[in-house]
């Protein structure tokens, strides 16, 4: 996703770019297919024929790859996605860097949008497609830039997080757990370098953190820089209060030091998405921004694709996309979904794709993640052969968890059984939130044809049925 961000940002400013890739999906594919970026498909030699003055390579690249054997063989010169945008786009701007374990993408989004919308004419680069831009970058020519700054590493040459390289003025860090168990061996690890990252943010810069997390507790304890706390913990410096919804709009009361600084208004569902528009709501107060000019930011944010989006509704049957795939974001995104569709029954569809979910060492966390589902659906581990064998996980034993506590869960394999099981089994009114990583196989269109030809054979029946295309569904009260 970042490195098609890059892509366009480059291209926006006059490069001739070309891209190499194993496999592309929406919506990164649709963004290039616009941009008119050609991409070959697959990694070979001779897609360097062209001579680029400079390649950038991308973190999934290993040194054996036959484009990094290339680069070698003919000299040509190569840096990272997170160098050549530091050098590029960031240089001397005001960097705000949102980093942590969950959050990232949506709470630059809000930043981003937020800031555009006060005139601030921001840069920035983000993990997900920003439905107001429908884009993830923009390179902008105000004074600020906001990128999400990923803790994955920068690449085979250069083994340190992205988030290294982004020069921070002001960072955020919304959260702290283990991840990407392929390159980190436990949590201290990953602690180390949000660390540094600490480390990085200049004494006349501002690091936000969500005090809620007590690793994120424990980080900001040596932070050179100014530290201001959010969360819904009593000690934190900006809380929210006053939370109230109607007409699918969230309104809450955001105090600064026990001292209301504004009322603001959103249609993002989720305790966990009003904690990313608190710690946003600390940095815009940081840019200048003034109450009024943040709510107008937060009533406008459309949110991010495959954040809860609505794809598409059938007879009735909402079908969701979600990127969840850690514990604590699936456990978050199901509790959301199930308070906002109050009375509807929620089936939950999980794809176990990352390098962290295809090992155990989630395995029982998983299975506290899905309370509140009336029906999950697991299907197998993809690629489970990258996992080292004895410590992979489980679909089957996650199944058997989740029926103990009383969940209809089934593990089916293949993506074309699942859509099957479901269309059979399916009620108006029935929501489907299918959360995966990855494109999943195309499933949630796959699902949608599905059950518009079941309506339509009930319509043939004499049965009612109704069918709005993803386009025409606008926000529906979710992000």
């Amino acid at each position: 996703m970042a490195m098609g961000s890059l892509a366009g940002m480059l291209k926006a400013s006059g490069y001739d770019v070309r891209g190499s890739d194993q496999q592309m999906y929406p919506p990164m594919s649709d963004q290039l297919a616009q941009l008119t970026i050609p991409c070959f498909e697959g990694f070979r030699e001779e897609n360097l024929d062209w001579q680029p003055d400079m390649v950038v390579v991308g973190n999934v690249i290993t040194r054996q790859n036959p484009e990094a054997i290339a680069l070698n063989k003919r000299s040509l010169p190569y840096t990272s996605l997170p160098k050549l945008l530091a050098e590029f786009f960031i240089q001397d701007r005001h960097s705000v860097v949102v980093t942590g374990t969950h959050g990232k993408t949506t709470t630059s989004g809000i930043l981003a949008w937020t800031l555009v919308q006060s005139g601030r004419d921001p840069g920035f680069l983000i993990g997900g497609v920003l439905k107001n831009f429908g884009a993830t970058y923009r390179v902008g020519n105000g004074d600020i830039f906001v990128v999400e700054g990923d803790e994955y590493d920068t690449a085979y040459f250069d083994k340190v997080p992205k988030f290294v390289h982004y020069r921070p003025t002001t960072g955020i860090i919304t959260s702290v757990e283990f991840d990407h168990a392929d390159i980190y061996e436990d949590l201290a690890r990953i602690q180390r370098e949000f660390q540094k990252f600490t480390q990085l943010i200049p004494a006349n810069g501002l690091l936000v953190a969500c005090v809620d997390d007590p690793n994120v507790r424990e980080l900001i304890t040596t932070a050179p820089s100014p530290v201001q706390t959010y969360g819904y913990s009593p000690d934190a410096e900006w809380t929210i209060t006053d939370i109230s919804t109607a007409n699918d709009t969230t309104a809450f009361t955001v105090s600064h030091h026990t001292h209301q600084f504004g009322r603001f208004h959103t249609a993002m569902i989720g305790r966990h998405n009003l904690l990313n528009m608190l710690g946003a709501t600390a940095i815009l107060a940081e840019c200048g921004l003034s109450p009024e000019e943040i709510d107008r930011g937060f009533r406008t944010f459309k949110g991010v694709k495959r954040r809860q989006e609505i794809r598409g509704i059938v007879n009735g049957i909402v079908v969701l996309d979600d990127f969840a795939h850690h514990p604590t974001a699936v456990k978050a995104t199901v509790e959301a979904v199930k308070r906002h569709y109050h009375g509807h029954a929620l089936w939950s569809v999980f794809e176990p794709r990352t390098a962290t979910t295809r090992r155990d060492v989630f395995q029982q966390e998983y299975a506290n993640a899905f309370t509140g589902t009336d029906a999950a659906i697991i299907t197998d581990v993809d690629r489970p052969e990258k996992a080292p064998e004895g410590q992979r996980f489980s679909s089957e034993r996650l199944v058997r968890d989740l029926k103990q506590q009383g969940i209809d869960a089934h593990h089916i394999s293949g993506v074309d059984a699942i859509v099957a099981y479901l269309t059979l089994h399916l009620q108006p009114g029935d929501v489907v939130l299918i959360m995966s990583n990855g494109g999943f196989g195309g499933i949630h269109q796959k699902l949608l044809d599905a059950l518009e030809s079941a309506s339509r054979g009930q319509q043939e029946a004499g049965a009612s049925w109704e069918y709005v295309p993803k386009q025409e569904l606008g926000n529906e009260g979710l992000a």
